[in-house]
């Protein structure tokens, strides 16, 4: 039995060591892993772009203002004039904040009237704003007590003496959910998309049918479309049963565009489908594809601010995250159902987007083989 046992064993370490792809894998899923949750990974984002109306341009107020900057989680970007300035900016992603300082503030201060200081936050993904809204007391009060001397003095010694209120937007229960659901709709897509269509030409490979095909007169960009075309009919079922789920289960909202969703589905889809073709035309069974698409989902998982913040990466992970199609549609989908945004807010990520989705279809026609060497 022993005998048995180890020649099986050595066949196995073997074909294992021939299998320098499959090998490759089993080594770079892991480190990626490592990596990846070790440098990448920060739930305590700082430096958040954060816009600021002041009416009343007082020391206090730009010691105020230092204080949030010195803190670190707020970076004053912008200075607006307007209300709807600040809420144009939450609503397309330019800034996680809008700080109001009203007129008197100052005098009402000083006076004991504990003046009002509004913080507006985007709460459509509250992991990233929750840490910034727990410090702004603090900031306050170490700001306020540094400016407050004399007979005044004593009014930061026994309570806050401004009214700060938090306007959580879009999200004023902060429910993790409105920020989840959204997300699993670009995450499960890209999964199932890139695995379908990986699977699709590894399988014909070996079946034997891939013979029968290749000996037609088509051309690659057609077998490439013949074979996208019912994954995304698919794919576009799947993101209909998951709407259904989000809003009806889940209780999601439901506030933008639906022609600029289904739009960016279509767009988005078509790019998980063209890269799961090139994963397809790469490798030469279907377990190396599976392992291809674990190699290519774990970074659209981990990089794509579904479930860290974004804007808590460094600026590596960050620039690698926006080269992945499923950070633009993310965002594009929580601007969508959570802060009804149409065309002219989601076309910032749309572009980018069909610029990467395009450059990943030339690859998956120019890598396709048209033998089977």
């Amino acid at each position: 039995m022993f005998r048995r046992f180890l020649a099986i064993l050595i066949k196995e370490l073997t074909q294992l060591r021939r299998d320098k792809s499959t090998f490759a894998m089993v080594l770079a899923i892991p480190v990626m892993q490592v990596f990846l949750f070790t440098y990448a990974i920060n739930n305590d984002p700082k430096h958040l772009p954060t816009a600021v109306l002041i009416r009343d341009n007082s020391i206090v107020v730009r010691d105020l203002t230092a204080a949030m900057t010195n803190s670190e989680y707020f970076d004053l970007t912008t200075r607006i004039s307007t209300d709807a300035e600040g809420d144009e900016l939450l609503q397309k992603g330019e800034v996680y904040f809008v700080l109001t300082i009203p007129e008197n503030f100052t005098r009402d201060l000083l006076s004991g009237r504990k003046p009002a200081l509004l913080l507006q936050a985007d709460a459509s993904d509250p992991s990233a704003t929750a840490n910034s809204i727990g410090a702004m007391s603090e900031v306050i009060l170490r700001s306020i007590r540094r400016d407050l001397t004399g007979s005044v003095r004593s009014m930061v010694n026994t309570e806050m003496p401004i009214d700060l209120r938090i306007q959580r937007c879009y999200n004023p229960e902060a429910m993790i959910r409105y920020n989840i659901v959204p997300g699993l709709i670009a995450v499960l897509l890209t999964l199932m998309g890139i695995m379908m269509t990986a699977l699709s030409l590894t399988r014909e490979n070996e079946r034997g049918t891939m013979e029968t095909m290749l000996s037609m007169p088509v051309r690659p960009l057609e077998i490439m479309a013949g074979k996208i075309v019912p994954n995304l009919i698919v794919g576009l079922i799947q993101a209909a049963f998951i709407l259904i789920m989000a809003i009806f289960f889940f209780k999601v909202p439901f506030l933008g565009s639906w022609w600029v969703f289904v739009l960016s589905i279509i767009l988005f889809i078509t790019g998980n489908l063209a890269i799961g073709y090139t994963i397809s035309s790469l490798a030469k069974n279907q377990l190396q594809a599976l392992q291809m698409t674990i190699l290519v989902f774990m970074p659209s998982l981990l990089l794509s601010g579904f479930i860290y913040p974004f804007v808590g990466m460094p600026g590596w992970a960050q620039a690698i995250g926006n080269c992945i199609p499923v950070t633009y549609f993310m965002r594009i989908v929580r601007g969508i159902m959570l802060k009804g945004n149409g065309l002219a807010e989601c076309w910032p990520h749309i572009w980018p987007m069909g610029i990467i989705i395009l450059i990943l279809s030339i690859i998956a026609v120019k890598v396709y083989k048209k033998t089977l060497d």
